[in-house]
């Protein structure tokens, strides 16, 4: 609703306590008196004239008759006779109906009240409202700034009443922690139960959203990738998380072998497995990404070329990710080289260049130790944040470098946490 028809009682300005009495307001809307015999068609001609509202009846009883009802309208179209147009004109003539306009007062009240108008009467004029966030399963998952933090505790509550299903508000407090993509939290509103439960992409997934990553807007992407997969494929997920790519391209009919650093991940990935029927399909790993290509990989990819089995490597940690593509300069050097059905590489990055797609090519071409320019294809995923983008780099592993004998590689920073040597594909959680 527009302040025209809802004009905020001053003295919720500034608050800090939700108190939702004091949102209760009555305003007066203009009516048509109408016969119920043509109600219905009536209030299907005014379909732009009508009066729309969260909880309340455009419709209702006629004080004075059984045998009609007042039609409420907008304020905001609605001021005069002369408001209505043409058509809606002609129909009210058609059905009889008067078009003087009557008055009929409305008490709005809290609950008729989308969040951000609510936000909007309590912040202080002129400052950003809280309208977006990320919903993971019962949680909702803010990111507030710091002139909204004396209310983050009225915001949160304010976003768990305006959205059916959420019991938890959470707001992060720091960066997400490059050891193992997680961020501390506050809780604003609600319960403090973190094990969530979602759907992407018709897969169900469980995890403890405080100690693992998972980011919503990443659905598509995990859904295009997955759509190159095949039956009979092989995939390394080299940061698999709890499964958003290994899980659905295992219920493809590929083969996965995923890996994460962070042992909770590793946890949920193995109870997701069992809880889509893939626990065959999949092997979960718990190393250092690094680790995970010079040793599995590295011991896979021999008897995989030679079957000719198509394999995608997938290396979703995009604020490291370009860092560990130097692991495979050499992989293979012990090996006959071959040119066909080399793997292909899905590496996700960060750019804040002019031109990141040209960033993307020739950092992925440094790691590699190989020009990549014309050799790989680069699209955009998603805008994290003013001039930063999250990119995807895909290429066809060159042989120069699978196959190279020059496979001494520049010391780079491992997944910044001690190695967790596990493999494990049946264990689920207690």
């Amino acid at each position: 609703m527009e302040s025209k028809l809802y004009l905020p009682p001053p003295e919720v300005r500034g608050m800090t306590s939700l108190n939702k009495e004091a949102f209760t307001q009555t305003v007066t809307v203009p009516a048509l008196r109408v016969s119920t015999q043509v109600l219905n068609k009536v209030v299907k001609r005014l379909t732009k004239s009508i009066l729309k509202c969260p909880g309340i009846s455009r419709v209702v009883q006629d004080k004075e008759s059984e045998d009609f009802r007042l039609v409420l309208l907008d304020p905001r179209r609605v001021t005069s006779a002369d408001s209505f147009s043409e058509a809606e004109a002609e129909a009210l003539g058609s059905f009889d109906v008067s078009q003087e306009l009557l008055h009929y007062e409305v008490k709005l009240t809290y609950d008729n009240l989308k969040s951000e108008e609510v936000l909007e009467a309590v912040l202080p004029p002129g400052q950003d409202v809280t309208s977006g966030f990320s919903r993971v399963g019962h949680i909702v998952h803010l990111n507030l700034r710091e002139h909204q933090l004396p209310y983050r505790n009225l915001i949160g509550q304010v976003i768990m009443d305006k959205n059916l299903g959420v019991t938890c508000v959470v707001n992060k407090t720091n960066i997400i922690d490059s050891t193992y993509r997680v961020f501390e939290m506050e809780v604003l509103a609600g319960e403090e139960n973190m094990v969530a439960k979602v759907k992407e992409n018709g897969w169900t997934y469980e995890f403890d959203f405080s100690r693992v990553y998972w980011n919503p807007r990443l659905s598509m992407e995990h859904q295009r990738v997955v759509q190159e997969v095949k039956r009979g494929d092989t995939v390394f997920d080299v940061f698999a998380g709890v499964g958003p790519f290994a899980i659905p391209a295992a219920r493809k009919g590929a083969q996965v072998l995923a890996n994460d650093l962070n042992p909770e991940s590793y946890r949920w990935l193995q109870h997701n497995s069992k809880l889509n029927k893939v626990v065959d399909k999949v092997k979960a790993f718990n190393v250092d990404g690094r680790a995970f290509i010079q040793g599995t990989m590295r011991e896979e990819l021999p008897a995989l070329l030679k079957a000719k089995t198509t394999v995608h490597v997938v290396m979703n940690l995009p604020a490291l990710a370009l860092e560990f593509l130097d692991a495979f300069r050499g992989l293979l050097h012990q090996e006959p080289p071959c040119d066909e059905n080399l793997p292909t590489v899905y590496c996700y990055g960060f750019s804040k260049d002019d031109d990141p797609e040209k960033g993307m090519v020739e950092r992925a071409s440094r790691s590699l130790g190989f020009p990549l320019e014309h050799r790989c294809s680069v699209r955009l995923v998603r805008n994290v944040a003013p001039n930063k983008n999250m990119m995807c780099v895909r290429f066809t592993l060159p042989k120069e470098v699978l196959f190279s004998q020059d496979h001494d590689h520049t010391e780079l920073p491992e997944e910044p946490a001690p190695k967790r040597h596990k493999c494990e594909e049946t264990a689920v959680l207690s």
